[in-house]
């Protein structure tokens, strides 16, 4: 007898007899002791054409068969269980406002999370994400539940004008994968069969201009798309082992990335990803009327699912069923589509029953079990992580002789003034939920007066000139100013501040603008430092060549406050890194939608002298580099060790960098490019053999007429050192 007909036989016989009936399968494609693939077959034979349409959907269940119907949430730098994006977090049910902005843990933006460049925080930070998004599908009171989150964006930030820069880790390949792979891990847990949750990244490819977004096509090459765009993707899929990635709404090279031909032969052919490829929201209605890619959307439809994306973020089930009964597509295509869906519900246990054996769903079950978004080891975990994404942009003396004003000795102050729009409130930007609570600039720098003794003054603004008249009192100005991530409900498509961006709106201009209340500050007290508070760079030089000291750090954070006092009182001597070039005027860029970005874009490629480079912060204690030396040369990896000691007068981070570059390449490389990088914490006077490791194969180029990598034959160039402009060390390693 047929093996599979043997095990449908004995579940049908199990369930007549009654025989153990708490524990019987009830269908065969529950039955764990299968392989992945013939459970899914078993579950497709099983399912109707109705069911299989509503899969083209973000919903996994299927309610007759006993798979919960499960949805998905945001997730970039916490869980989005409600929050801003859903009008406040709140809803109405036949006239009742019904709350569904349950409180979830926020750390800083995924731009602040890319400059603490530290994976381990990363994977944590998705660890806890992925248990507070288990704890509240157990919850009546969540009505939304899901168990795919949309995090992390893989997106590469070339243009600080991109209006989602919030969302990046920051313009560098290297440096993006290796975060995207740590937060990929982080949310799927480290079960060898089930995941915690899926890991949808987002947007695959190359989207970073937000206006014309629905219809713009970003064209540049095939080494580019290999070498630049896709890699953090592709290393999010083979190393992280993110099964779910989402379309984005622009063309690559003309063709809309929904339809576009590499999403089979590349994502799922070549790299792997036999799980979820989705559009992106409203991306069929986009497909007509915007990209005019096809004439209706019932060909729209048809288009997606052939090219096997199996969830369409829009109104398409009558749209499929017109396109079935006019023969543009079958229920075979449906299924091949839908079958990565199926993949990662199977994942995430929901295919095995109410017994499944995944670890994870007994998440949120015990109701003694303190939930992570009340837990005092989070809350000072995403303090920690708040503080080491401050970036010291500047810190200087104001006469000689005089140390560097940061940081601030609390005995030695009688009064502070706190000044700007976000010293006394936090901002959550578009993808963020609800936070258990905040701490804001202006409470702990409250706080730590209480402690010491000073005073505090506070003016949100220069109206009337109070903003002159307590700096003018206090001993030291603290301004704590930026962006507003938001922006205006009122106009999806309308910041009415031109330096500000976010979803579907580029930034327009690199002015700071509240670089003139900077000004009248610095004048009433050169004792001034600029808090700038923001979700991308601004071209301050006025700033930077006035101010003594300037740091940077993201919106959203519950613990921004706490982060920021702990760098300027320095409890923590600041070590994160920018990871974008900070350019000093806008005319330094190129063109917006020149995706070609060796025409001067990113540190790369570009040819000026920046205000502030990529890979630079400052520290509070100074570090000397040894020489390197090389360890290990084969094959597969390049092994480095680069002594550095601690020589300033406290215990610090220290984000060790290593570039290459090629002294005689075969192609055109850039000047030099990140590899390899490690955040390692050294103790006043302590010496640390600093460790980094190169995988041979990102030492390659992609050759067009081959379609495969190759390695460069000549030198490389191993340079290490503090920013992608302080280099260090340098050794030469032959190949």
């Amino acid at each position: 007898m047929n093996r599979k007909l043997f095990r449908r036989l004995l579940v049908c016989v199990l369930c007549l007899c009654g025989a153990g009936a708490a524990s019987a399968q009830r269908y065969d494609f529950q039955d764990t002791r299968l392989a992945d693939d013939e459970r899914i077959d078993l579950l497709l034979g099983q399912l109707t054409l109705d069911e299989k349409i509503h899969l083209l959907t973000t919903d996994l269940g299927v309610e007759r068969l006993g798979i919960p119907s499960l949805d998905t949430y945001e997730g970039l730098h916490g869980l989005a269980l409600g929050g801003p994006a859903f009008n406040n977090g709140k809803r109405t049910e036949h006239g009742v406002e019904v709350p569904d902005d349950l409180p979830t843990t926020m750390f800083p933006q995924s731009y602040g999370l890319g400059c603490t460049w530290d994976p381990t925080l990363l994977q944590r930070i998705g660890d806890i994400e992925a248990e507070e998004a288990r704890y509240y599908v157990q919850q009546p009171a969540a009505r939304r539940k899901g168990l795919v989150l949309y995090a992390p964006n893989a997106d590469l930030g070339r243009d600080p004008r991109w209006g989602r820069t919030e969302e990046c880790f920051g313009e560098d390949p290297c440096l993006t994968a290796q975060l995207t792979v740590a937060m990929v891990r982080g949310l799927q847990g480290n079960d060898p069969r089930y995941w915690k949750t899926a890991a949808l990244m987002k947007h695959f490819l190359a989207n970073s201009n937000e206006d014309g977004r629905d219809s713009t096509s970003s064209n540049f090459d095939e080494r580019l798309f290999r070498e630049y765009y896709s890699f953090p993707f592709y290393q999010g899929i083979t190393r992280g082992g993110s099964r779910a990635m989402m379309a984005s709404y622009n063309a690559w090279n003309g063709t809309p990335m929904c339809l576009h031909p590499c999403l089979q032969q590349v994502v799922r052919d070549e790299w792997g990803n036999n799980g979820i490829i989705c559009t992106d929201g409203f991306a069929l209605t986009l497909l007509v009327e915007a990209h005019q890619a096809v004439p209706t959307r019932a060909e729209g439809v048809a288009a997606i699912v052939k090219n096997r994306v199996g969830q369409i973020l829009d109104r398409s089930a009558d749209e499929a069923r017109e396109a079935l009964a006019k023969g543009l597509l079958t229920e075979a295509d449906i299924d091949r589509a839908i079958r990565g869906n199926l993949y990662v519900a199977l994942k995430l246990g929901l295919l095995d029953g109410p017994d499944s054996a995944n670890p994870y769903s007994r998440i949120g079950r015990d109701s003694t079990v303190t939930p992570p978004f009340e837990r005092q080891d989070v809350h000072e975990f995403v303090r920690e992580v708040t503080a080491k994404s401050v970036v010291l942009l500047k810190n200087e003396s104001l006469s000689q002789g005089e140390g560097a004003l940061l940081p601030l000795d609390a005995t030695k102050l009688k009064t502070v003034a706190v000044i700007g729009p976000y010293a006394g409130h936090i901002i959550q930007d578009w993808y963020s939920g609800t936070p258990p609570y905040e701490v804001t600039i202006l409470q702990a720098l409250r706080e730590e007066g209480q402690r010491a003794g000073f005073n505090v003054l506070y003016a949100p603004n220069n109206r009337m000139g109070e903003a002159e008249d307590i700096a003018r009192r206090a001993d030291v100005a603290i301004v704590c100013t930026g962006n507003h991530p938001f922006g205006t409900k009122a106009d999806w498509k309308f910041c009415p501040v031109p330096s500000d961006g976010r979803e579907a709106v580029d930034r327009q201009s690199l002015t700071l603008p509240d670089e003139d209340l900077v000004r009248l500050v610095r004048r009433a007290n050169p004792r001034t430092v600029l808090a700038l508070v923001s979700s991308f760079p601004y071209a301050i030089t006025w700033s930077q060549e006035h101010l003594p000291a300037i740091v940077h750090l993201t919106h959203c954070s519950q613990e921004q406050g706490h982060g920021l006092a702990d760098v300027l009182f320095g409890r923590v001597s600041p070590a994160g890194r920018t990871t974008q070039t900070w350019v000093s005027d806008i005319t330094e860029l190129p063109p917006m939608m020149d995706y070609d970005i060796r025409h001067g874009r990113t540190y790369m490629y570009y040819g000026g002298t920046p205000l502030y480079p990529f890979g630079h912060g400052l520290s509070y204690t100074t570090f000397a580099y040894g020489q390197a030396r090389l360890l290990k040369c084969d094959d597969r990896q390049l092994q480095v060790v680069v002594p550095v000691t601690n020589t300033g007068a406290c215990d610090g981070d220290e984000v060790v960098q290593l570039y290459v570059s090629y002294p005689s390449p075969a192609v055109e490389q850039p000047a030099r490019q990140l590899k390899a990088f490690e955040r390692v914490h050294i103790r006043r006077g302590q010496t640390v053999d600093v460790v980094l490791t190169v995988d041979r194969e990102t030492l390659s180029h992609w050759d067009v007429a081959l379609h495969r990598f190759v390695q460069e034959r000549g030198p490389v160039r191993l340079l290490m050192g503090a920013s992608s402009a302080d280099i260090r060390t340098q050794l030469d390693v032959q190949p």
